[in-house]
């Protein structure tokens, strides 16, 4: 329960505006921000709060998702409904930017620069931050790649979950929030091509040096290694996305 109970929880006016989901996430991140609940405290259950608010329990659901989404809030089944524990990196929802791509048509050569700005500095501070546990994981997602060679689809599940722990090892919620969003749409986009890679050792090895940095806690090297990387990947997808549109011209032709 919140730490001063149910009576920090003042009545929201459900007619004002019309807008009490908003209202609802509104008045919770007051309450967050005030020091009213804390991290890891849970809310009342979903009938009390609803009530206590002054609105409707679809309402309310509304407000907690829409706090859940960017990783505020989050649900356990059976447990209840709790304010996220501090040192937990909030999970940004990609929607908007898949929204904004489809709206304004990025390119995929946009959405490479905007990688390579974002994971050469995430690199460079996972080598100064990264810990056992961090170290770990990448190898284990090393070993995951080239144990999966002959399976691209699989191979792109360790790719994307490497690349999300150095988000991690940054020790940067904000870097880390933003790299599970882009990690997502990269995922979607790639799964579409990646059973046409050529030369997923090569890939391996690639994610292999960037480790090697990573471990030697070599920030520069860490860098250039994501640097050529990426500049590598932005090459194979590009023939990948090619060998596609040229398959189903000839598809269409036939």
């Amino acid at each position: 329960m919140p730490k001063k109970g149910p009576a920090v929880f003042r009545n929201l006016d459900s007619g004002r505006n019309g807008s009490t989901a908003e209202e609802v996430a509104a008045r919770l991140r007051d309450m967050i921000h005030s020091g009213e609940l804390g991290a890891g405290d849970r809310l009342p259950p979903e009938r009390d709060l609803a009530k206590l608010l002054g609105v409707s329990r679809p309402t309310l659901r509304a407000g907690i998702r829409s706090l859940s989404t960017v990783g505020i809030l989050q649900s356990k089944q059976g447990a209840g409904t709790f304010v996220v524990e501090r040192g937990e990196s909030p999970t940004l929802d990609g929607s908007p930017l898949r929204m904004l791509s489809a709206l304004h048509g990025f390119t995929s050569d946009e959405m490479f620069e905007a990688r390579l700005a974002l994971e050469m500095s995430i690199a460079g501070l996972a080598a100064r931050r990264a810990n056992s546990e961090h170290m770990t994981r990448l190898a284990e997602e090393i070993a995951g790649m080239y144990a999966s060679l002959n399976d691209p689809e699989q191979y792109l599940v360790h790719d994307m979950s490497f690349h999300q722990t150095i988000a991690a090892a940054s020790d940067n919620r904000i870097l880390t929030s933003l790299m599970n969003m882009i990690a997502t749409i990269l995922f979607d986009s790639r799964s579409k091509t990646v059973h046409r890679a050529h030369d997923l050792k090569q890939s391996a090895e690639q994610h292999h040096e960037i480790y090697r940095a990573i471990r030697e806690r070599d920030t520069d090297a860490a860098e250039r290694a994501m640097h050529d990387h990426l500049i590598e990947t932005q090459k194979a997808q590009a023939l990948e996305e090619k060998q596609s549109r040229e398959a189903a011209s000839n598809g269409k032709k036939e």
